[in-house]
Protein backbone atom coordinates (compact mmCIF):
# COMPACT_ATOMS: atom_id res chain seq x y z
CA UNK A 1 0.00 0.00 0.00
CA UNK A 2 1.29 3.03 -1.12
CA UNK A 3 1.99 5.93 1.91
CA UNK A 4 -0.69 9.16 1.28
CA UNK A 5 1.77 12.03 -0.14
CA UNK A 6 2.64 15.56 2.22
CA UNK A 7 0.13 17.66 0.61
CA UNK A 8 2.40 20.45 0.77
CA UNK A 9 4.41 18.40 -1.68
CA UNK A 10 1.82 18.73 -4.51
CA UNK A 11 4.16 20.90 -6.89
CA UNK A 12 6.59 17.65 -6.65
CA UNK A 13 3.56 15.55 -8.12
CA UNK A 14 3.14 18.06 -10.74
CA UNK A 15 6.99 17.74 -11.63
CA UNK A 16 6.39 14.04 -11.78
CA UNK A 17 3.55 13.87 -13.70
CA UNK A 18 3.77 16.77 -16.32
CA UNK A 19 7.14 16.66 -16.63
CA UNK A 20 9.06 13.92 -15.74
CA UNK A 21 6.86 10.89 -16.63
CA UNK A 22 5.98 12.57 -20.09
CA UNK A 23 9.53 12.58 -20.81
CA UNK A 24 10.16 8.92 -20.04
CA UNK A 25 7.42 8.51 -22.67
CA UNK A 26 9.26 10.80 -25.05
CA UNK A 27 12.90 9.31 -24.51
CA UNK A 28 13.13 5.86 -24.84
CA UNK A 29 15.48 3.89 -22.08
CA UNK A 30 16.15 7.57 -20.45
CA UNK A 31 14.66 6.85 -17.25
CA UNK A 32 17.58 7.04 -14.86
CA UNK A 33 18.91 10.18 -16.35
CA UNK A 34 15.53 11.55 -16.40
CA UNK A 35 15.27 10.80 -12.78
CA UNK A 36 18.62 12.82 -11.71
CA UNK A 37 17.64 15.41 -14.04
CA UNK A 38 14.14 16.19 -11.55
CA UNK A 39 16.73 15.39 -8.68
CA UNK A 40 19.40 18.36 -9.76
CA UNK A 41 16.38 20.09 -10.79
CA UNK A 42 15.04 20.50 -6.99
CA UNK A 43 18.01 20.53 -5.15
CA UNK A 44 19.34 23.29 -7.96
CA UNK A 45 22.47 20.42 -8.58
CA UNK A 46 24.29 20.32 -11.22
CA UNK A 47 24.37 16.87 -13.19
CA UNK A 48 26.89 15.80 -15.58
CA UNK A 49 26.15 13.01 -18.44
CA UNK A 50 29.28 10.82 -20.00
CA UNK A 51 28.55 9.36 -23.25
CA UNK A 52 28.93 9.27 -26.63
CA UNK A 53 27.38 12.13 -29.11
CA UNK A 54 24.13 11.28 -30.47
CA UNK A 55 22.28 10.24 -27.16
CA UNK A 56 19.81 12.35 -26.97
CA UNK A 57 21.29 14.15 -24.17
CA UNK A 58 20.76 18.03 -25.38
CA UNK A 59 17.52 17.07 -26.61
CA UNK A 60 16.55 16.05 -23.24
CA UNK A 61 17.07 19.25 -21.66
CA UNK A 62 15.46 21.21 -24.76
CA UNK A 63 12.64 19.26 -23.80
CA UNK A 64 12.77 19.47 -19.75
CA UNK A 65 13.14 23.44 -20.46
CA UNK A 66 10.32 23.31 -23.07
CA UNK A 67 8.09 21.83 -20.61
CA UNK A 68 8.76 24.23 -17.72
CA UNK A 69 8.55 27.48 -19.66
CA UNK A 70 12.48 28.02 -19.35
CA UNK A 71 14.97 29.80 -21.21
CA UNK A 72 17.43 27.08 -22.25
CA UNK A 73 20.80 28.09 -23.18
CA UNK A 74 22.65 25.59 -25.31
CA UNK A 75 26.15 25.28 -26.66
CA UNK A 76 28.77 23.08 -27.92
CA UNK A 77 32.10 24.32 -25.89
CA UNK A 78 35.89 24.02 -27.95
CA UNK A 79 39.18 24.56 -27.07
CA UNK A 80 38.87 27.72 -28.70
CA UNK A 81 35.59 29.01 -27.24
CA UNK A 82 35.85 32.48 -26.04
CA UNK A 83 33.93 34.10 -22.77
CA UNK A 84 31.60 36.28 -25.24
CA UNK A 85 30.17 33.26 -27.06
CA UNK A 86 28.82 31.91 -23.43
CA UNK A 87 28.33 35.32 -21.88
CA UNK A 88 27.86 37.59 -24.46
CA UNK A 89 30.08 40.67 -25.99
CA UNK A 90 30.22 44.01 -24.00
CA UNK A 91 27.62 46.54 -25.14
CA UNK A 92 28.67 49.29 -27.13
CA UNK A 93 26.72 51.45 -26.56
CA UNK A 94 27.51 51.03 -23.06
CA UNK A 95 31.24 50.94 -24.06
CA UNK A 96 30.89 54.51 -25.42
CA UNK A 97 29.62 56.17 -22.32
CA UNK A 98 33.01 54.69 -20.58
CA UNK A 99 31.42 51.68 -18.94
CA UNK A 100 32.39 48.25 -19.34
CA UNK A 101 28.77 45.88 -19.26
CA UNK A 102 28.05 42.74 -20.74
CA UNK A 103 24.77 41.98 -23.42
CA UNK A 104 23.65 38.94 -22.24
CA UNK A 105 20.44 38.64 -24.51
CA UNK A 106 19.98 35.03 -25.37
CA UNK A 107 22.92 34.19 -23.90
CA UNK A 108 24.23 32.17 -20.38
CA UNK A 109 23.27 34.84 -17.53
CA UNK A 110 19.86 34.58 -18.69
CA UNK A 111 19.32 30.99 -18.79
CA UNK A 112 17.23 28.99 -16.63
CA UNK A 113 18.53 25.77 -17.89
CA UNK A 114 22.07 25.50 -19.37
CA UNK A 115 23.63 22.96 -21.07
CA UNK A 116 27.00 22.99 -22.02
CA UNK A 117 28.17 19.80 -24.69
CA UNK A 118 31.70 18.69 -24.59
CA UNK A 119 31.75 20.50 -21.23
CA UNK A 120 35.83 19.23 -20.50
CA UNK A 121 36.44 21.33 -23.93
CA UNK A 122 36.53 24.65 -21.38
CA UNK A 123 39.63 26.08 -21.70
CA UNK A 124 41.60 28.29 -19.68
CA UNK A 125 39.81 31.59 -20.94
CA UNK A 126 36.10 30.56 -20.07
CA UNK A 127 37.19 28.42 -17.18
CA UNK A 128 37.46 31.03 -14.02
CA UNK A 129 34.01 31.94 -14.96
CA UNK A 130 32.70 28.91 -15.84
CA UNK A 131 33.46 27.49 -12.16
CA UNK A 132 31.21 30.75 -10.41
CA UNK A 133 28.38 29.64 -12.58
CA UNK A 134 28.33 26.25 -11.40
CA UNK A 135 29.44 26.79 -7.99
CA UNK A 136 27.69 29.88 -6.84
CA UNK A 137 25.08 31.31 -9.84
CA UNK A 138 27.10 34.42 -9.87
CA UNK A 139 28.41 35.84 -13.37
CA UNK A 140 31.69 38.18 -12.65
CA UNK A 141 33.29 40.02 -15.71
CA UNK A 142 35.59 42.78 -14.44
CA UNK A 143 33.41 45.12 -11.82
CA UNK A 144 30.49 43.88 -13.17
CA UNK A 145 28.69 41.17 -10.68
CA UNK A 146 24.92 39.72 -11.22
CA UNK A 147 23.14 37.13 -9.78
CA UNK A 148 22.08 34.70 -12.40
CA UNK A 149 18.64 32.72 -12.64
CA UNK A 150 20.02 29.53 -13.28
CA UNK A 151 17.94 26.54 -11.74
CA UNK A 152 20.63 23.83 -13.50
CA UNK A 153 23.37 23.38 -15.24
CA UNK A 154 23.74 20.27 -17.04
CA UNK A 155 27.57 19.11 -18.46
CA UNK A 156 28.09 16.26 -20.89
CA UNK A 157 31.18 14.86 -22.46
CA UNK A 158 32.51 11.53 -24.06
CA UNK A 159 35.14 10.99 -21.20
CA UNK A 160 36.31 11.82 -17.86
CA UNK A 161 38.71 14.67 -17.15
CA UNK A 162 43.10 14.08 -17.26
CA UNK A 163 44.31 17.42 -15.88
CA UNK A 164 43.67 19.27 -12.38
CA UNK A 165 41.84 22.46 -13.79
CA UNK A 166 39.24 19.93 -15.61
CA UNK A 167 38.79 17.95 -12.64
CA UNK A 168 38.00 21.08 -10.49
CA UNK A 169 35.19 21.79 -13.37
CA UNK A 170 34.20 18.39 -13.17
CA UNK A 171 33.94 18.67 -9.23
CA UNK A 172 31.16 21.08 -9.96
CA UNK A 173 28.86 18.78 -11.18
CA UNK A 174 27.12 16.68 -7.89
CA UNK A 175 25.43 13.94 -9.96
CA UNK A 176 26.79 12.18 -12.35
CA UNK A 177 25.42 9.41 -15.07
CA UNK A 178 26.26 7.36 -18.24
CA UNK A 179 24.03 8.09 -21.23
CA UNK A 180 24.57 5.20 -23.66
CA UNK A 181 23.01 4.53 -27.02
CA UNK A 182 20.33 2.27 -26.26
CA UNK A 183 20.47 -1.87 -26.32
CA UNK A 184 19.58 -3.25 -29.56
CA UNK A 185 16.19 -4.95 -28.64
CA UNK A 186 15.15 -1.12 -27.77
CA UNK A 187 16.60 0.25 -31.32
CA UNK A 188 13.36 0.08 -32.69
CA UNK A 189 11.36 1.48 -30.11
CA UNK A 190 13.99 4.67 -30.30
CA UNK A 191 13.43 4.64 -34.59
CA UNK A 192 9.52 5.42 -33.52
CA UNK A 193 9.89 7.50 -30.66
CA UNK A 194 12.90 9.27 -33.35
CA UNK A 195 9.73 9.70 -35.49
CA UNK A 196 6.95 10.86 -33.05
CA UNK A 197 9.37 13.52 -31.40
CA UNK A 198 10.22 15.70 -34.03
CA UNK A 199 6.01 15.08 -35.88
CA UNK A 200 4.85 16.04 -32.69
CA UNK A 201 3.19 19.35 -32.22
CA UNK A 202 5.14 22.18 -30.38
CA UNK A 203 2.40 24.44 -29.27
CA UNK A 204 1.30 22.82 -25.87
CA UNK A 205 1.49 24.56 -23.00
CA UNK A 206 4.33 24.43 -20.65
CA UNK A 207 3.47 21.93 -17.48
CA UNK A 208 5.36 24.06 -14.84
CA UNK A 209 5.88 27.64 -14.42
CA UNK A 210 10.16 28.67 -13.94
CA UNK A 211 7.95 30.12 -10.10
CA UNK A 212 6.65 26.79 -9.61
CA UNK A 213 10.20 25.18 -9.37
CA UNK A 214 11.56 27.96 -7.40
CA UNK A 215 8.96 27.08 -4.66
CA UNK A 216 9.70 23.75 -4.69
CA UNK A 217 13.75 24.49 -4.45
CA UNK A 218 12.27 26.92 -1.23
CA UNK A 219 10.38 23.76 0.03
CA UNK A 220 13.65 21.87 -0.23
CA UNK A 221 14.67 23.70 3.51
CA UNK A 222 12.04 22.58 4.96
CA UNK A 223 12.42 18.62 4.54
CA UNK A 224 13.62 17.08 7.41
CA UNK A 225 17.06 15.53 7.00
CA UNK A 226 17.77 14.10 11.42
CA UNK A 227 17.15 10.51 10.44
CA UNK A 228 19.21 10.23 8.15
CA UNK A 229 22.35 12.42 9.05
CA UNK A 230 23.81 9.82 10.60
CA UNK A 231 23.60 6.81 8.30
CA UNK A 232 24.66 9.23 5.52
CA UNK A 233 27.68 10.32 7.98
CA UNK A 234 28.58 6.72 7.69
CA UNK A 235 27.77 5.72 4.37
CA UNK A 236 29.87 8.80 3.68
CA UNK A 237 33.27 7.53 5.92
CA UNK A 238 32.49 4.22 3.98
CA UNK A 239 32.89 5.24 0.40
CA UNK A 240 36.13 6.91 1.73
CA UNK A 241 37.50 3.99 3.09
CA UNK A 242 36.76 2.40 -0.38
CA UNK A 243 38.80 5.36 -1.69
CA UNK A 244 35.69 7.23 -3.18
CA UNK A 245 37.14 11.24 -2.88
CA UNK A 246 34.14 12.38 -0.93
CA UNK A 247 35.08 16.09 -0.09
CA UNK A 248 33.16 17.95 3.16
CA UNK A 249 31.26 20.50 0.53
CA UNK A 250 30.50 17.48 -1.62
CA UNK A 251 28.95 15.45 1.76
CA UNK A 252 27.04 18.86 3.03
CA UNK A 253 25.46 19.63 -0.77
CA UNK A 254 24.60 15.93 -1.21
CA UNK A 255 22.08 16.66 1.49
CA UNK A 256 20.05 18.50 -0.93
CA UNK A 257 20.18 15.61 -3.42
CA UNK A 258 18.45 13.65 -0.35
CA UNK A 259 15.72 16.32 0.30
CA UNK A 260 15.02 16.31 -3.33
CA UNK A 261 14.72 12.63 -3.57
CA UNK A 262 12.39 12.56 -0.36
CA UNK A 263 10.42 15.64 -1.82
CA UNK A 264 9.67 13.83 -5.60
CA UNK A 265 8.35 10.55 -3.23
CA UNK A 266 5.68 13.27 -1.57
CA UNK A 267 7.55 13.41 1.66
CA UNK A 268 9.44 16.00 4.16
CA UNK A 269 11.00 14.34 6.15
CA UNK A 270 14.14 12.33 4.33
CA UNK A 271 14.51 8.58 4.92
CA UNK A 272 17.48 6.10 4.33
CA UNK A 273 16.25 5.23 0.93
CA UNK A 274 16.61 8.47 0.10
CA UNK A 275 20.42 7.83 0.46
CA UNK A 276 20.11 5.98 -3.55
CA UNK A 277 21.08 9.17 -4.54
CA UNK A 278 24.55 8.43 -3.94
CA UNK A 279 24.93 6.37 -6.42
CA UNK A 280 25.92 9.09 -9.09
CA UNK A 281 29.05 10.85 -7.11
CA UNK A 282 31.35 8.49 -9.20
CA UNK A 283 34.55 9.75 -10.29
CA UNK A 284 35.68 7.21 -12.77
CA UNK A 285 33.62 4.45 -14.69
CA UNK A 286 35.45 2.01 -12.64
CA UNK A 287 34.32 3.31 -9.37
CA UNK A 288 30.55 2.67 -10.70
CA UNK A 289 30.18 -0.74 -9.24
CA UNK A 290 31.94 -0.35 -5.93
CA UNK A 291 30.09 2.46 -5.45
CA UNK A 292 26.82 1.03 -6.21
CA UNK A 293 27.44 -1.93 -3.76
CA UNK A 294 27.96 -0.14 -0.63
CA UNK A 295 25.23 2.18 -1.67
CA UNK A 296 22.78 -0.23 -2.05
CA UNK A 297 23.76 -2.42 1.08
CA UNK A 298 23.23 0.96 3.24
CA UNK A 299 19.74 1.36 1.20
CA UNK A 300 18.70 -2.22 2.26
CA UNK A 301 20.45 -2.51 5.54
CA UNK A 302 19.02 -5.09 7.75
CA UNK A 303 17.36 -6.95 4.70
CA UNK A 304 14.11 -5.25 5.65
CA UNK A 305 11.52 -4.53 2.68
CA UNK A 306 11.74 -0.86 1.88
CA UNK A 307 8.78 1.71 2.73
CA UNK A 308 6.38 1.79 -0.50
CA UNK A 309 7.40 5.74 -0.32
CA UNK A 310 10.93 5.16 -0.92
CA UNK A 311 11.86 6.06 -4.78
CA UNK A 312 11.71 3.67 -7.34
CA UNK A 313 15.74 4.60 -8.18
CA UNK A 314 16.63 3.23 -4.06
CA UNK A 315 15.31 -0.57 -5.51
CA UNK A 316 18.78 -0.36 -7.48
CA UNK A 317 18.89 -3.03 -10.19
CA UNK A 318 18.12 -6.00 -8.16
CA UNK A 319 14.94 -6.17 -10.73
CA UNK A 320 13.33 -4.73 -14.02
CA UNK A 321 11.78 -1.67 -13.32
CA UNK A 322 8.01 -1.90 -13.74
CA UNK A 323 6.82 1.57 -14.99
CA UNK A 324 10.00 0.94 -18.02
CA UNK A 325 8.01 -2.48 -18.58
CA UNK A 326 4.65 -0.85 -18.76
CA UNK A 327 5.58 1.87 -21.14
CA UNK A 328 7.58 -0.64 -23.53
CA UNK A 329 4.02 -2.79 -23.52
CA UNK A 330 2.50 0.19 -24.29
CA UNK A 331 4.60 0.96 -27.21
CA UNK A 332 4.60 -2.67 -28.27
CA UNK A 333 0.95 -2.49 -28.13
CA UNK A 334 0.23 0.25 -30.13
CA UNK A 335 2.64 -1.15 -33.14
CA UNK A 336 0.62 -4.29 -33.43
CA UNK A 337 -2.21 -2.00 -34.26
CA UNK A 338 -1.10 -0.94 -37.47
CA UNK A 339 -2.94 -2.51 -40.68
CA UNK A 340 -1.29 -5.02 -42.28
CA UNK A 341 1.52 -5.93 -40.42
CA UNK A 342 4.12 -7.60 -42.41
CA UNK A 343 5.12 -11.05 -41.52
CA UNK A 344 9.05 -10.24 -40.27
CA UNK A 345 7.54 -7.39 -38.27
CA UNK A 346 4.79 -9.47 -36.20
CA UNK A 347 8.09 -11.47 -35.70
CA UNK A 348 10.30 -9.47 -34.22
CA UNK A 349 7.18 -8.23 -32.07
CA UNK A 350 6.51 -11.75 -30.97
CA UNK A 351 10.51 -12.00 -30.15
CA UNK A 352 10.13 -8.62 -28.35
CA UNK A 353 6.86 -9.96 -26.58
CA UNK A 354 8.77 -12.51 -25.51
CA UNK A 355 11.82 -10.88 -23.70
CA UNK A 356 9.08 -8.41 -22.05
CA UNK A 357 7.18 -10.99 -20.55
CA UNK A 358 10.48 -12.80 -19.17
CA UNK A 359 11.55 -9.38 -17.38
CA UNK A 360 8.01 -9.17 -15.92
CA UNK A 361 9.00 -12.60 -14.29
CA UNK A 362 11.02 -10.42 -12.23
CA UNK A 363 9.25 -8.03 -10.90
CA UNK A 364 9.04 -8.06 -7.25
CA UNK A 365 6.11 -6.65 -6.40
CA UNK A 366 3.21 -9.20 -6.74
CA UNK A 367 0.38 -6.24 -7.44
CA UNK A 368 2.77 -4.83 -10.26
CA UNK A 369 4.00 -8.40 -11.83
CA UNK A 370 0.57 -9.45 -12.05
CA UNK A 371 -0.88 -6.31 -13.66
CA UNK A 372 1.75 -6.40 -16.16
CA UNK A 373 1.41 -10.55 -16.90
CA UNK A 374 -2.25 -9.79 -17.71
CA UNK A 375 -0.91 -7.07 -19.99
CA UNK A 376 1.43 -10.23 -21.53
CA UNK A 377 -1.01 -12.43 -21.72
CA UNK A 378 -3.45 -9.73 -23.53
CA UNK A 379 -0.73 -9.29 -26.08
CA UNK A 380 0.25 -13.02 -27.26
CA UNK A 381 -2.93 -13.79 -29.51
CA UNK A 382 -2.04 -10.44 -31.33
CA UNK A 383 1.44 -11.68 -32.20
CA UNK A 384 0.13 -15.57 -32.80
CA UNK A 385 0.84 -16.81 -29.42
CA UNK A 386 4.37 -17.69 -27.82
CA UNK A 387 7.21 -19.81 -29.88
Amino acid sequence: MTAPRDPRCELSQKLTDLVLRPLKDCFVDKDEIIDLLGVGLIACENVFLLGPPGTAKSALVQELGRRLEGRVFDYLLTRFTEPSELFGPFDIRRLREGELLTNTEGMLPEADLVFLDELLNANSAILNSLLLVLNERVFRRGRETRRLPTLMVVGASNRLPEDEALGALFDRFLLRVRCDNVATEQLQNVLAAGWNFESRATTNSPALTIAEIAELQRLLREVDLSVVRGPLGELVQRLRHAGLAVSDRRAVKLQRAVAASALLCGRLQAQVSDLWVLGYIWDTEEQIEVLNSIVQDAVQRGGHPLPADSHPRARGETGPNPESLARDLERLSTRLEAENLPAHEQSFLRDQLGVLAARCAWVSDLQQRSFLEAQVAGLWPKVGGPK
